[in-house]
C-alpha cells in the first residue's frame, strides 16, 4: 500500500510517501516540504499548498492519504492555519476518491515510537529508521518532513485492505446551482 502523509502547516507543510504493508519494513519513496511565504495573502498560500500536494499525488499516486490533525493548541492563529492547510490536503484527496485518515500528533507518536508523548527528535529518528531514510545534504531533515511519513506509517496497521477502499470513498454529492 502506498500512502501520502501530510503534516499540515501554512508556512511549511510536510509531505512524505511510504510504501509497504503492516508488519513489514516500509520503504520511503519521497519526503519534502511545501513552503509558502508568510507575507503572502491567505488565498495565495492555500493555492500554493494545493498545487504542491497535487504534484505529490500526481507523482506518487498513493492509495491512501494520512493527515496529522490539530488536537489542541493555545494559539488560535496557528490552529486556523494548520486546519486550513489540512482541509486543502483532504480536498485534494477527496477529488481523487482517495480515503483519508486523520491522526492526532499523539496517535502518530504512539504508532511510530510506542509513546504518545515522545519528543519530535525521537519521532524523527524512528521514522527514518523504520522507513530506511537516511538524511544527507540536499534532502529535507526533521522535524516537519519526518513527521509526515510518521503519520503515514502510523496509518498502515489500521488502514483498510485495498478492496475496502471503494467502500471508504465518499459518495458524490450533487451540487445545485441556485439562481436568484
Amino acid at each position: 500500500m502506498r500512502v501520502l502523509g501530510v503534516d499540515p502547516g501554512l508556512t511549511r507543510c510536510g509531505v512524505g510517501v511510504v510504501e509497504g504493508v503492516a508488519g513489514r519494513p516500509l520503504k520511503m519513496l519521497g519526503v519534502g516540504v511545501v513552503r509558502t511565504p508568510a507575507d503572502a495573502e491567505l488565498g495565495e498560500r492555500l493555492v500554493a499548498i494545493e498545487r504542491g500536494i497535487e504534484e505529490w499525488l500526481d507523482e506518487y499516486r498513493p492509495e491512501y492519504v494520512a493527515v496529522e490533525r490539530v488536537f489542541s493548541q493555545h494559539n488560535v492563529r496557528t490552529v486556523m492555519g494548520t486546519a486550513q492547510a489540512s482541509a486543502v490536503a483532504m480536498l485534494c484527496a477527496a477529488r481523487r476518491g482517495l480515503p483519508v485518515a486523520l491522526h492526532t500528533p499523539s496517535e502518530v507518536k504512539a504508532a511510530v515510537t510506542g509513546d504518545g508523548r515522545a519528543e519530535k527528535a525521537q519521532v524523527g529518528a524512528m521514522a527514518t529508521r523504520c522507513c530506511g531514510w537516511t538524511p544527507r545534504p540536499g534532502r529535507p531533515t526533521p522535524p516537519t518532513p519526518s513527521r509526515s511519513p510518521s503519520a503515514t506509517s502510523g496509518v498502515l496497521p489500521r488502514s483498510p485492505p485495498p478492496a475496502a477502499h471503494a467502500a471508504a470513498r465518499a459518495p458524490r454529492i450533487p451540487v445545485r446551482k441556485v439562481t436568484r
